[in-house]
């Protein structure tokens, strides 16, 4: 099982489907073949993996995938039924797959006779596909906001200056962030005031393979030339301020995780409607002073109210200090939602 997980990481790590690695093994024990989900509409991990062995060396043996075998049809077959076909004789897996018109894999190998095991290395397999999971199980992206500040919390001087309150090495960190996440959010107010290209770049200002889908999120327009219109991904606009219902949008458009980066009114409206799943915060050792911080107003009225967090590392990039936290565990309620959750619609194609 921890092969497959590491045969799961050489997926894409964005796309409206999860990573999955699988490994056959013989009645022996011994290797047969290993495969991963290389992208939606391609074959899962388990099905990738079987293609590679002769069909009369697959009786008997077993297969090992870090997700529940699928038991509907999309872009490609069920895999329950694929690996019944192949007379596979035992399934272990590590967890149960979310999604409604994708679970049941695992009880109809059972029904079909096969040896099923479940549960081996869940947490592993929880951690790495933690995005994915919420997603499905909530209906709603992943949600990352981040923002840079001065150390005393201000995001641009008196005037509205903010470029560049980071370093090179920040911005960049920044820029991969963006790579590693399927959309990129702000709004209106954002895109008029700062015109960004909201697109992900190297050190020499050059597109990354992995483009996050560009989404602005308000009532007034984008105008014709805007930077963000020549997006190669596209341009997907929100009306309105609801922010579930923005999400469920986004979500229904197969975006899995959304790193948002639009400004203290977006992101403080995000953090009181508790709707945050991660905060990367980037420190530059400068002090601004006045009125432009980084925050608004996010629902805590006393310090009683405050919204704890974890903070999971910190780290240097050049003259800069990143925070990578997120809400303090007993008091985040996407916890108790994910807790009570039953199985969802899962609309993506794994």
């Amino acid at each position: 099982m921890r092969r497959g997980l590491e045969l799961a990481a050489l997926g894409p790590a964005v796309g409206d489907h999860a990573r999955v690695g699988a490994v056959v093994l013989s009645p022996a024990g011994e290797v047969l073949a290993e495969g991963w989900h290389k992208g939606a509409g391609t074959p899962h991990a388990e099905v990738d993996a079987m293609a590679k062995v002769a069909p009369e060396l697959l009786r008997g043996a077993t297969a090992v995938v870090t997700l529940e075998p699928c038991n509907h049809t999309g872009r490609t077959g069920p895999c329950a039924v694929a690996l019944l076909e192949a007379g596979i004789a035992r399934v272990v897996y590590a967890i149960d797959d979310p999604g409604t018109n994708v679970h049941g894999g695992g009880d109809r190998l059972r029904a079909g006779g096969v040896d099923v095991v479940t549960g081996v290395l869940a947490d592993d397999a929880e951690a790495f596909l933690e995005r994915w999971l919420l997603s499905v199980r909530l209906g709603r992206p992943w949600v990352t906001v981040k923002w840079a500040s001065s150390l005393d919390g201000r995001a641009a001087a008196a005037d509205g200056t903010s470029q560049w309150i980071t370093g090179a090495a920040a911005r960049q960190h920044v820029h991969e962030q963006r790579a590693a996440h399927d959309a990129i959010l702000v709004g209106t107010g954002t895109v008029l005031t700062d015109d960004p290209s909201l697109t992900a770049r190297g050190d020499a200002g050059e597109l990354l393979a992995d483009q996050p889908l560009p989404v602005v999120l308000g009532d007034r327009p984008v105008p014709d030339d805007a930077a963000v219109r020549r997006h190669p991904r596209g341009l997907l606009t929100l009306p309105g301020h609801d922010l579930e219902a923005a999400l469920r949008a986004l979500r229904e458009h197969g975006v899995h995780s959304v790193f948002v980066e639009g400004g203290p009114t977006v992101a403080s409206a995000l953090i009181a409607a508790g709707l945050v799943d991660e905060y990367l915060v980037y420190l530059a050792p400068v002090l601004l002073g006045g009125p432009r911080v980084a925050l608004g107003d996010v629902g805590v009225g006393s310090i009683g109210d405050r919204r704890r967090l974890d903070v999971l590392s910190t780290t240097s990039l050049g003259p800069d200090l990143l925070v990578r936290a997120r809400p303090h565990r007993a008091a985040t309620p996407a916890a108790d939602e994910l807790r009570n959750a039953g199985p969802q619609d899962d609309r993506s194609t794994s």
